[in-house]
């Protein structure tokens, strides 16, 4: 039987009280189980599948119902915009002498998943520098 870990988690962590078999899986006795099949399709998230501004609770960002950020759709463009800004003026690589074999992609299973090891990029300007000299 699986019982919820975080009740904040909205049922996205579980905790195995016992041992059990779910999706073919065999789950020890004790092993904390993240959901991350959220879409129809696994990893294809398309514009009719998420209503962020509904009562569809399927994507909680900053929130729901009355108690919902106003700030919603502000954070959402400006997150996007900066993540769109840092892929298109920079190229990203390893630093020298790191292999992708060597990077840890294991994750620290709480509410707010982060990596276990921190991974370090090296960003190399995409344009010539002297196009950002006005910039301070």
């Amino acid at each position: 039987m699986l019982s919820s870990v975080e009740a904040v988690a909205y049922m996205l962590l579980l905790n195995a009280d016992n041992n059990a078999k779910a999706g073919g899986y065999n789950i020890p006795k004790g092993s904390i189980v993240v959901i991350q099949e959220f879409g129809k399709t696994l990893y294809n998230f398309g514009q009719e599948d998420v209503d962020m501004k509904g009562h569809d609770y399927r994507l909680l960002l900053f929130g729901s119902d009355r108690r919902v950020c106003p700030g919603t759709n502000l954070a959402i463009n400006l997150v996007t915009s900066m993540l769109a800004h840092l892929l298109h003026h920079f190229v990203w690589s390893l630093p020298i002498g790191v292999k992708v074999e060597d990077v840890d992609m294991m994750e620290s299973p709480v509410t707010v998943t982060y990596m276990q090891t921190p991974l370090h990029v090296v960003p190399t300007p995409r344009l010539p520098l002297c196009l950002f000299t006005h910039v301070k």
